[in-house]
């Protein structure tokens, strides 16, 4: 998947044409797989070898256990329900990318996300597509421009059996959700997902 990850990357600095001067940002957030990947490790060397490490930022900020209430500001429950922490991890991120960028010219934005089991969990699926459509409105906005890039890792079907005999269980917001990412990407020509299935496993490796 790190190569995969890695291409697709710089595949996306690709829809940028012509010779303007400018670095690729690259934003790395979500949940435990993303936390685990430490992108110092393979992620910014190897993105710093395909395009030139001079030519790249890398902004990352992860953190285990979270839905995506801590990263979008406005986020509501089906019920109504809010967040007091809303938006915590997300200004925490916005502000170390601030001061990577600051006073430098920025020639393409790629978002990379690995999150959704906290939200699964608390069977929150429902307003999932809602949300992720929000945060990327709001990084937008305070990124003011409108041509992001979106690397979504897509849930890995870990939820869909038990920990104990890994006999397969009904999951009905797990997959709820894992179709809400696909089809955030779907909708979009500068965003696609990517499958994580393979991240299971004790042996799995992300350093």
């Amino acid at each position: 998947m790190k190569h995969l990850l890695i291409t697709l990357a710089v595949l996306f600095t690709g829809i940028i044409h012509g010779a303007e001067p400018g670095k690729h940002l690259f934003i790395l957030s979500g949940q435990s797989n993303m936390a685990r990947f430490k992108p110092k490790s393979w992620f910014t060397p190897g993105i710093g070898e395909a395009l030139g490490a001079d030519n790249v930022i890398v902004s990352f900020h992860a953190k285990g256990g979270q839905p995506i209430s801590k990263w979008y500001r406005q986020w509501k429950s089906s019920k109504g329900e809010t967040d007091p922490d809303a938006g915590k991890l997300y200004d925490v991120l916005m502000e170390s990318t601030r001061a990577a960028t600051q006073g430098k010219r920025i020639r393409s934005v790629t978002f990379i996300w690995m999150q959704g089991e906290a939200d699964a969990k608390s069977r929150n699926s429902d307003v999932y597509i809602t949300s992720l459509n929000g945060l990327k409105k709001q990084l937008e906005q305070d990124l003011k421009r409108t041509d992001i890039n979106f690397i979504i890792g897509r849930l890995s079907d870990s939820g869909f059996y038990r920990r104990r005999d890994k006999k397969r269980i009904p999951a009905p917001h797990w997959e709820a959700l894992r179709k809400a990412q696909e089809a955030f990407a779907n909708a979009s020509d500068r965003a696609v997902w990517i499958d994580t299935d393979d991240l299971n496993g004790e042996k799995t490796s992300f350093i």
